[in-house]
């Protein structure tokens, strides 16, 4: 996520106060079966990887309570305070504990003892080996409030700052949680295997926040998008229909409206510059967002922190993941939520803007209780190096290891938006794919990128083509068999549009088709699409689909030869070394005019074949001594007899 929509101007007023941490005492919020206590995670579960288990407790004066705990197995291994008397982190070791109700009481000399009862589960079958998303499937980006609206009674609440107001880009518009699971025959039927949702976690801000960047409660679902039952209940519906769930988390920083910044849990839970004597108040940086500064051997120190201490703006507060108790808090939190909801995957936000040393022990915590899973990491570079410098087992030179599986490959994609949008030249055009995939070299497994068409940060990428549907499909087609994991975003299969030069936000996460009643157009009843619309729809579901049991696209080999007179062929194959001949050629032709391609330089991976599929229209094509392409398109054949 890069930012550009919100000024520096910005400012809350409950934040200079916090900043400046004066001593206002506001009051806690209540959870937990007692009216002065909050405790987070709100549960957790028996039989988990990592037994330890950290309560992080808010209430007045909580530091003075003697806490004792009643439960079968389940060890208090002692408190941990901070200078603000309001949290108390109590430490539980849960090894060999069975699913439980625990009691526990909280004593203060001059008070009544609280008793709070807190649920350890039992976890789901087979929770610890979950599936994360792979190769084998096509993830579908979906903005929440953009995409449909199953329960417009939620779109307004009481405790909400901000209003739903459709007529305004960049307010809230009532998409929610039922609209996504009313539309799951749809995605099925498109061929879709992986959502990625845009962050649901409550953002209660005045403003401009309907994206979900800006969590202000870690453990709530925004009511305007539904409950966390709500939650969960999409990611039961959607395995019906093989879809797996990607949670869109964010450990960098926080909206300001956060409870947290009511009543700070530290002086250092936020990244600040240091009081000096002429300022007396800790006051935020903000980032310089120069990302190479964390790889650089010759960056300075201060360069670095300016970087990843650095705020995106002042209503995101950034957070110090070198904060311990703050550290132990967000990897809990992400558990909880994978746990909690099925999740198959995390797609994790600004990635390279927290601590480095935060970063792999987030990961492979994560990791380490779902060892098959997977997790995705936005580095936003076209450089990359940089991006090869976060994915496991890259062997840095200044010994950084990360633990990440994966990142999304933006150099990919934007070589890609030029390669489709230049004339053909010596150096330009096609040839860039080409040449740009020879970067491959530097990433520790290019396969396990993440490649994408468009997201919710990117305009539309018919728009960038130029409305060119012949170009829309190239592109598209790349990403689909590419030996990457492919990404499609939301409303790309009917050509949604958006403006071409910088950021569009509000139009580029325009409304989808038929998620609101009364929409004139609706995607999902076949009802108002034009011809280039249902065109694409139509290539679009028949590639996903085309691809599901390909598996040649998902773990085999990748070959590809120079691009000659506006033509790129790559050829897919089930070895990596592709001796088993070719399974799949895609013909990319930027050619307005009919051309003949010759095929005795393919001979070497089409063998003796001459029979293949058209993967789109269905129709039987001969392998003879030329291949005729009548106009610009992308052509994708299925090799029937390979040898």
């Amino acid at each position: 996520m890069k930012l550009s929509y919100l000024s520096r101007s910005i400012a809350l007023g409950a934040l200079g106060a916090v900043i400046a941490l004066g001593g206002t005492t506001f009051s806690a919020q209540a959870t937990n079966n007692n009216a002065s206590l909050r405790i987070e995670p709100l549960n957790w579960w028996a039989g988990m990887h990592h037994s330890q288990l950290q309560l992080m407790v808010h209430g007045k004066d909580i530091t003075k309570a003697k806490v004792s705990i009643k439960a079968d197995g389940v060890t208090l291994k002692g408190v941990e305070t901070t200078e603000n008397p309001n949290y108390l982190f109590v430490n539980l070791d849960t090894q060999g504990a069975k699913a439980q109700t625990l009691e526990l009481t909280f004593k203060q000399t001059d008070r009544e003892a609280m008793h709070v009862s807190y649920e350890l589960l039992k976890r789901d079958n087979a929770s610890a080996a979950r599936q994360g998303f792979g190769n084998q499937d096509v993830i579908y980006l979906i903005t929440p409030d953009r995409f449909a609206n199953g329960d417009p009674s939620n779109d307004n609440q009481s405790d909400m700052l901000e209003r739903a107001d459709r007529s305004n880009p960049g307010g809230r518009h009532g998409g929610d949680i039922q609209g996504i699971i009313n539309s799951l025959d749809y995605l099925a039927d498109l061929g879709v295997t992986q959502l990625w949702i845009n962050p649901l976690t409550e953002n209660n801000m005045a403003e401009y926040s309907y994206h979900g960047y800006s969590v202000t409660d870690h453990y709530r679902i925004d009511p305007r998008f539904g409950s966390n039952q709500d939650y969960r209940q999409l990611a039961v519906k959607a395995k019906e229909h093989g879809i797996g769930i990607i949670a869109d988390v964010v450990v960098n920083h926080i909206g300001a409206n956060h409870w947290w910044m009511q009543d700070l849990p530290s002086q250092d839970w936020l990244n600040l510059a240091p009081a000096t004597e002429k300022v007396k108040t800790l006051k935020p940086i903000f980032t310089s967002h120069r990302r190479t500064t964390m790889q650089d051997p010759y960056a300075t120190e201060q360069d670095k922190q300016e970087f990843s201490h650095g705020w995106f703006v002042e209503s995101m507060p950034d957070l110090n993941q070198q904060q311990p108790l703050l550290a132990n808090y967000l990897i809990q939190n992400s558990i909880w939520w994978v746990e909690y909801a099925q999740l198959s995957g995390i797609r994790e936000d600004t990635y390279s803007y927290a601590d480095k040393d935060f970063l792999v022990d987030w990961t492979k915590a994560i990791m380490a209780e779902y060892p098959k899973f997977n997790i995705v990491g936005e580095e936003w570079t076209g450089n990359p190096i940089t991006v090869a410098y976060w994915q496991k087992d890259k062997v840095n030179k200044d010994g950084y290891r990360s633990a990440l599986p994966s990142l999304m490959d933006f150099p990919l994609y934007e070589t890609l938006l030029k390669a489709l949008s230049e004339k053909e030249s010596w150096s330009d055009g096609l040839i860039r794919l080409f040449e740009f995939l020879g970067n491959d070299m530097v990433y520790a497994d290019p396969t396990q990128l993440v490649l994408f068409e468009g997201n919710h940060d990117t305009n539309r990428i018919y728009s960038l083509l130029g409305d060119n549907l012949a170009l829309t499909k190239m592109a598209l087609a790349y990403v689909l068999t590419s030996n990457r994991i492919p990404q499609i975003f939301y409303g790309s299969e009917i050509l949604m549009q958006s403006p071409t030069k910088d950021r569009n936000d509000g139009i580029t996460r325009s409304d989808f088709p038929g998620g609101w009643e009364g929409d004139a157009i609706s995607v999902f009843d076949n009802k108002g699409l034009n011809a280039d619309q249902a065109s694409m729809l139509s290539f679009t579901r028949t590639l996903l689909n085309f691809r599901k049991t390909a598996s040649y696209i998902h773990n085999g080999g990748l070959r590809h030869y120079v691009p000659k007179d506006g033509v790129y062929v790559q050829m897919r194959c089930s070895q990596q070394d592709c001796g088993d001949k070719a399974r799949l050629m895609s013909i990319f032709n930027k050619n307005d005019k009919p051309v003949e391609l010759l095929l005795e330089r393919y001979r070497d991976l089409l063998g003796n074949a001459r029979k293949a599929r058209n993967v789109i229209t269905g129709e039987s094509v001969i392998l003879d001594e030329t291949l005729s392409l009548k106009e610009q398109g992308v052509t994708l054949l299925a090799i029937e007899e390979a040898n």
